[in-house]
């Protein structure tokens, strides 16, 4: 046990130290992590004999429930809300196209049997979450047209859909009559069902009871977390679409500690990645990988370059989303941890039986985020959809919490009280002056600069870690919005908000007054209380 415990710390700490080294050469973590368990394996350097799929399957499902409740606690509904429908289209018949095209692929192509052809693409029809969020992430890689919400709620809703289709073709190569209008049926109702109820019960305990122990919250969010997925898996539901809508429901309400739980489930869902993708390395056999690796090749190229672009552009063109949004998004299906997980459970399924379909997934897999993964960012740029002037961080619903210090900045416009003011004499609080802006130059604030008329002042304070029933959202004014021209004090239909901020369009910062009218491309940054 000692010798056990042991390894798996160093494995841990080498994979936290090996991708910290290599993340600067642009390599994606995933493959860091499969590359040490490759090298951990029995025909690795360190040789440790692991071939247990029963073992893999229950460690790696287990680790994949917390990856799908951060992928949906982790979205943010207010920046995803624009283009929900067409995500959820690629994650449900975007799957099935992607699945079924693949699948033919395979067997007029690859010349599989066309049961183990549309197995493959069953398993590989869904997105990597993992993957999209970290390129994003680490990359900042914010997209235009809201292309990086889209592909994060996508990445993030379409495993539980890749996985039922998976047990329908499971099923059917055993010979099981069940309906299969009723399975889907049952699984989708039973998943949205648990979900979305037990994400509300959660929300209203999280809200309304006094939990007296500190980080006794995120105990209760792992039960859960856990009884999300369960139950309905217990009497037929799909587990993972029910965990994923909890984490969506959770990960996008306003409460007390959901501070504590965003930093908790961050690190958990780091670990799950670091667990999954090592074993995935550990479990294969690289001289099991050589004689299928020309079929691996041919069905990435299929999947790909196919059956992808197919199935995006029949969902997005009734939309009218753009050929470079659409070109940008088929190019983004990067495959990762699911489908080698699927692909783990079809192995011990008694209606397959074989190794191959894993063999061919990890190739898959590996091929996929290190051609796609490397070449996003680059592509991104090619087809001009890089979007400088936002955040993707905003895309996330962790981002405010992520801010240590918030800087913001005033212009001191004809009138202002800090003009002819030296700055030791204003009374500022616990905000800080730490840059003066004066035309071109840039002035060290000290005590003794005098403020003078058209200064702008960047200001710095602490984030506010208070009731977050309190927020801060944030409105674009939109070509045509009825509000262009109006006077703040007029604006009506605010609800229970207030505008404390406005940003500009020429990049300019509004401090709002009464008489101050609203212009298209305003962002309007409001407080709200529940």
């Amino acid at each position: 046990m000692a010798l056990g415990l042991l390894m798996c710390s160093a494995v841990i700490v080498l994979c936290i130290l090996t991708n910290r080294f290599l993340k600067r050469f642009g390599i994606p973590a995933v493959l860091i992590f499969i590359g040490l368990g490759m090298l951990f394996g029995s025909e690795g350097l360190v040789k440790i004999p692991f071939d247990d799929f029963n073992a893999a399957e229950t460690i790696c499902c287990t680790a994949l429930i917390f990856i799908m409740f951060y992928g949906g606690f982790g979205t943010s509904f207010k920046e995803a809300r624009p283009i929900l429908p067409r995500s959820i289209l690629l994650a449900t018949a975007g799957v099935v196209i992607t699945a079924g095209l693949t699948g033919l692929f395979c067997y007029y192509v690859a010349g599989m049997s066309l049961q183990e052809g549309l197995l493959v693409g069953a398993v590989l029809s869904s997105t990597d979450a993992a993957s999209v969020f970290s390129i994003l992430r680490s990359q900042k890689l914010n997209l235009k047209d809201g292309t990086a919400s889209l592909l994060e709620v996508e990445s993030g809703s379409n495993d539980p859909f890749a996985y039922m289709l998976t047990i329908i073709i499971l099923n059917w190569m055993a010979g099981d009559g069940e309906n299969i209008l009723l399975l889907v049926l049952e699984e989708v109702g039973l998943g949205i069902i648990f979900g979305v109820g037990l994400g509300l019960l959660a929300v209203r305990i999280l809200k309304h009871v006094e939990l007296e122990v500190g980080g006794i919250e995120t105990i209760l969010m792992i039960a859960f977390v856990l009884f999300s997925y369960a139950a309905p898996v217990l009497i037929g539901g799909n587990g993972y679409l029910s965990v994923y809508l909890f984490g969506f429901i959770v990960g996008n309400a306003q409460y007390q500690t959901r501070i504590s739980l965003v930093h908790f489930f961050d690190s958990i869902d780091r670990l799950a990645q670091m667990l999954i993708f090592f074993l995935l390395g550990l479990l294969v056999f690289p001289s099991m990988l050589l004689p299928i690796l020309g079929t691996a090749l041919l069905i990435f190229l299929g999947l790909t370059f196919i059956a992808r672009p197919v199935a995006v552009f029949l969902v997005m063109t009734p939309f009218r989303s753009s050929w470079r949004q659409q070109a940008l998004t088929a190019f983004s299906g990067l495959r990762g941890a699911a489908s080698a997980v699927f692909a783990i459970i079809a192995v011990n399924n008694p209606g397959y039986g074989g190794y191959d379909v894993y063999n061919i997934v990890f190739c898959v897999a590996v091929i996929s985020v290190a051609f796609q993964g490397l070449l996003l960012p680059a592509a991104a740029r090619k087809l001009d959809m890089v979007d400088d002037s936002q955040n993707v961080m905003k895309t996330f619903s962790d981002y405010q919490d992520d801010q240590a210090m918030q800087l913001i900045q005033i212009r001191l416009r004809p009138g202002h009280r800090y003009i002819e003011k030296h700055l030791r004499d204003l009374n500022m609080g616990d905000v800080l002056v730490v840059m003066i802006e004066r035309g071109d130059e840039t002035i060290v604030p000290r005590g003794d600069v005098l403020l003078q008329e058209g200064d702008v002042l960047v200001l710095s304070g602490e984030s506010y870690q208070g009731d977050m029933d309190t927020a801060l959202d944030e409105l674009k004014i939109e070509p045509g919005d009825r509000r262009i021209g109006i006077q703040v004090k007029d604006i009506r239909d605010l609800g229970n908000s207030l505008i404390v901020l406005i940003k500009r369009a020429d990049g300019n910062t509004v401090i709002p007054k009464g008489d101050t009218r609203i212009r298209q491309g305003d962002i309007l940054v409001m407080s709200s209380g529940n």
